[in-house]
């Protein structure tokens, strides 16, 4: 009985251990609601909407539309919904009436998160959608994505632009060369636009902060990022 008590006790230190290293050093293991892609009140894929490679069904299978060809994402810009990305300290979540200008007439009838969401932006007292948090920042750390943003589409600077490959920048990228918006998210957030579900893959902790503002010729006093 001893022994096995004893081994019980030391596999949930050495959980506890994972659990803490993992967290302290990168995003903790999805247990105990610790979850990095939590599930949303509506279903909204950004394989379709900021894609633009051909949209799979829970089988892996291109889905086709009524005349027989492959579906594809329209290609969205993200600041088409997070206007505010360039020019404030949030990226902005659009309103639900934003959702409403397009899906008022697109989309099945049959579709359940659709559905959901005319039922709040067309109903008789329409709300905002309470979405989830994927990505947060303790209270006293301030980020900015302004100047952010600002930096990594300047011309210069392509090469410090995470998780994206070199075809998808040059694909983004302006004829002064400076690059677009949508296509610089991907250092921060990973490349949501094949993401069904968002998820945060980046750990984004203080120490890949401060290694990319020293990469970069960036202030690593305390104030610039803690209030």
């Amino acid at each position: 009985m001893l022994a096995i008590g004893g081994a019980g006790v030391t596999a949930i230190l050495g959980f506890v251990m994972v659990f803490v290293i993992t967290a302290w050093f990168g995003n903790p293991l999805p247990v105990f609601g610790f979850d990095q892609s939590p599930e949303q009140p509506i279903a909204f894929p950004h394989t379709v909407h900021a894609g633009g490679e051909p949209i799979l069904d829970a089988d892996g299978n291109p889905k086709l539309a009524a005349d027989g060809t492959p579906l594809t994402g329209i290609g969205l810009d993200c600041t088409f919904c997070h206007r505010t990305v360039t020019s404030t300290n949030v990226a902005g979540i659009p309103p639900v009436e934003t959702c409403v200008t397009c899906h008022r007439v697109i989309g099945s009838i049959q579709s359940e998160p659709l559905t959901i969401l005319r039922t709040i932006g067309l109903g008789d007292n329409p709300g905002p959608i309470q979405w989830k948090r994927v990505h947060r920042l303790p209270d006293h750390v301030r980020f900015v994505h302004e100047p952010h943003i600002r930096f990594l589409t300047a011309s210069e600077n392509t090469d410090v632009i995470a998780n994206r490959d070199e075809s998808a920048i040059l694909a983004g990228t302006n004829p002064d060369g400076s690059v677009m918006p949508a296509v610089t998210c991907s250092t921060c957030h990973g490349d949501i636009k094949t993401q069904t579900q968002v998820a945060q893959v980046e750990p984004l902790k203080m120490g890949q902060c401060v290694d990319c503002h020293r990469k970069n010729n960036a202030p690593t006093d305390c104030t610039t990022c803690h209030f």
